[in-house]
Protein backbone atom coordinates (compact mmCIF):
# COMPACT_ATOMS: atom_id res chain seq x y z
CA UNK A 1 0.00 0.00 0.00
CA UNK A 2 3.11 2.42 0.96
CA UNK A 3 4.32 1.78 -2.93
CA UNK A 4 0.91 3.57 -4.35
CA UNK A 5 0.86 6.24 -1.91
CA UNK A 6 4.79 7.06 -3.24
CA UNK A 7 3.60 6.54 -6.67
CA UNK A 8 0.76 8.77 -6.55
CA UNK A 9 3.37 11.55 -5.03
CA UNK A 10 5.80 11.65 -7.00
CA UNK A 11 3.21 11.62 -9.57
CA UNK A 12 1.65 14.80 -8.01
CA UNK A 13 5.25 16.61 -7.84
CA UNK A 14 5.75 15.96 -11.93
CA UNK A 15 2.09 16.63 -12.99
CA UNK A 16 2.67 20.44 -10.83
CA UNK A 17 6.01 20.68 -12.83
CA UNK A 18 3.76 20.37 -15.68
CA UNK A 19 1.28 22.33 -14.71
CA UNK A 20 3.92 25.10 -14.12
CA UNK A 21 5.14 24.85 -17.54
CA UNK A 22 1.63 24.86 -18.65
CA UNK A 23 1.14 28.47 -17.14
CA UNK A 24 4.38 29.83 -18.96
CA UNK A 25 2.58 28.67 -21.89
CA UNK A 26 5.02 25.90 -22.74
CA UNK A 27 2.59 23.33 -22.57
CA UNK A 28 -0.74 23.45 -23.24
CA UNK A 29 -2.92 24.22 -19.97
CA UNK A 30 -6.15 22.07 -20.95
CA UNK A 31 -3.54 19.44 -20.89
CA UNK A 32 -1.57 19.92 -17.71
CA UNK A 33 -4.48 20.78 -15.70
CA UNK A 34 -6.29 17.72 -15.93
CA UNK A 35 -3.36 15.46 -15.37
CA UNK A 36 -2.58 17.35 -12.16
CA UNK A 37 -6.36 16.65 -10.87
CA UNK A 38 -6.11 13.00 -11.90
CA UNK A 39 -3.02 12.15 -9.91
CA UNK A 40 -4.03 14.59 -6.94
CA UNK A 41 -7.35 12.18 -7.45
CA UNK A 42 -5.26 8.76 -7.47
CA UNK A 43 -3.40 9.96 -4.17
CA UNK A 44 -6.26 10.53 -2.31
CA UNK A 45 -7.89 7.72 -3.17
CA UNK A 46 -4.87 5.51 -2.09
CA UNK A 47 -4.90 7.42 1.05
CA UNK A 48 -8.12 7.35 2.00
CA UNK A 49 -9.00 3.65 1.36
CA UNK A 50 -6.37 1.99 3.49
CA UNK A 51 -8.65 2.47 6.77
CA UNK A 52 -11.79 1.37 5.32
CA UNK A 53 -14.11 -1.43 6.97
CA UNK A 54 -14.35 -4.54 4.82
CA UNK A 55 -16.84 -6.24 6.88
CA UNK A 56 -16.73 -9.27 9.02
Amino acid sequence: MKVTVIIGLVLVLLTFLLNIFGLMNLIPLYITAPLLFCSLLYTCFHLNTRKQFKGF
